[in-house]
């Protein structure tokens, strides 16, 4: 697929690694030009003889005077990332080298790259669809084990795969109808109506799916939020203390010392927790500051997707445990409700609490129960399956496009079981192709192009 912002004879140039100082830098050209213009400045092979997918060694010059010795990746087109001959210079990480390098290649006539342009001339060439793209910068932007597994099934196709195959049968149905048309006047049938309900049905069912997933994606993506609420003195910022390994939070036995919200992240399982220790809830306070903090405490209790309510065991009874997952439930929020301070009751005392389902005795001090809190706390926010192989939906553009084609595909059903002309049938399965088309970029405008790659980093 050709775009009017994109130039096909244009070569281009870009640092493909952080800018900065680092051992070794890579310097990324590629286009019509890219082999020739290195080749002039490379004081070694002649790179224009030599196969694609070889390495060379040798000095990169500026004019007589030698400025680096460095490695060339070479790679013909179309065996390329980006589908173009394009070559790849390894060079030391000095910034300095790196700028004489880059400035010695654009007086060849060689312009600066665009951000994502590498990955967006892969796409233009046919390397990868649009989905695929779009997880190149999902995968560089991963910053747990579940968020690259996410990132690298789609980069691999496996989320393409699922609606190409499905975009392939409805076209056939698509080309059956429109012949159909063409024989209204013959009154004849092409399209195996049960064929294509049977059809519908599962792209509905494989839609329906991948919405659903999102919900597990977005917890990949965004993390999950975890308030930690309670009364003061409950112990919620020893607890934060205790779950993070480290002093973060400023602990004393003085009721209200947490005026304002402390938030950190942990690592559970690949899955990424904000937590966020909040100020004490305590109503019949007169200090202003400490009436800011409970509010304030309120509000992230109410906008998280997980509250741990803290509550110190030396008060608890059933009466109070009850009233507390009342007030929770009225909340209408997901609660976790965590026993502080079990190392302070005797044995017999400790047999005597109640219990719950929602319920986890711990010693935030003593630090014992936290794996089994960290596994609830898991167990409560993680719907899924983050260790299969199912496609996991993350983008938001995928989920808008899935919705339309929700919508789409119900019309279509609608219309088979009242029996609608073809033509109207027709235009509704148009309808659902262009959505599907819309996710893999085989339906793709300049503008959506220029917006998508445009928030990739320079140089991918």
């Amino acid at each position: 697929m050709q775009s009017a912002l994109y130039e096909w004879n244009d070569t281009m140039v870009a640092l493909a690694t952080a800018p900065g100082m680092g051992a070794i830098a890579v310097i990324r050209v590629s286009g019509k030009q890219a082999i020739a213009v290195v080749d002039e400045l490379f004081s070694g092979k002649k790179l224009s003889e030599q196969p694609g997918r070889t390495l060379h060694i040798g000095m990169l010059m500026d004019g007589d005077m030698p400025l680096d010795e460095v490695v060339i990746s070479l790679f013909r087109t179309p065996a390329s990332y980006t589908g173009e001959d394009l070559v790849e210079i390894s060079c030391h990480g000095s910034p300095y080298i790196q700028q004489q390098i880059l400035r010695l290649i654009q007086s060849k006539g060689v312009r600066m790259a665009k951000p994502g342009e590498f990955t967006q001339r892969a796409f233009l060439n046919g390397k990868m669809d649009l989905a695929q793209a779009e997880a190149v910068a999902d995968l560089i932007a991963s910053n747990t084990e579940s968020s690259r597994k996410a990132a690298l099934h789609t980069m691999k196709g496996g989320f393409s795969k699922e609606l190409r195959e499905l975009r392939e049968q409805l076209i056939q149905f698509s080309a059956l109808i429109e012949l159909e048309l063409d024989f209204s006047q013959e009154d004849v049938t092409f399209a195996d109506r049960t064929r294509l309900n049977q059809l519908i049905q599962q792209l509905q069912q494989t839609t329906t799916r991948l919405l659903d997933s999102f919900r597990l994606g977005n917890v990949i993506r965004q993390g999950v939020s975890i308030a930690i609420i309670g009364k003061p003195n409950a112990g919620k910022s020893t607890l934060l203390n205790a779950l993070l390994n480290e002093s973060r939070a400023l602990v004393s036995e003085v009721a209200g010392t947490t005026r304002d919200t402390v938030e950190e992240v942990m690592n559970i399982k690949g899955i990424l927790f904000r937590l966020i220790d909040t100020a004490g809830i305590r109503l019949d306070t007169y200090d202003a500051i400490e009436q800011m903090g409970v509010v304030k405490s309120l509000e992230k209790m109410r906008s998280a997707n997980l509250v741990v309510y803290l509550i110190d065991v030396q008060t608890l009874t059933t009466q109070s445990l009850q009233q507390v997952e009342a007030e929770l439930q009225a909340e209408k929020v997901k609660y976790l409700l965590v026993g502080n301070k079990i190392d302070r009751l005797t044995p017999s005392q400790q047999a005597a609490l109640p219990t719950s389902e929602q319920l986890i005795y711990l010693s935030a001090r003593d630090k014992t129960g936290l794996d089994a809190l960290q596994e609830a706390i898991y167990s409560r926010t993680v719907e899924g399956d983050l260790l299969g192989e199912a496609t996991i939906v993350t983008n938001e553009r995928h989920v808008a496009a899935l919705r339309q084609l929700q919508h789409a595909l119900q019309e279509v059903a609608q219309g088979l079981e009242t029996g609608i002309p073809g033509d109207l049938l027709a235009l509704d399965i148009r309808s659902c192709l262009y959505h599907l088309g819309s996710i893999t970029g085989t339906i793709a405008h300049d503008e959506q192009l220029e917006y998508i790659f445009s928030k990739f980093c320079i140089g991918k």
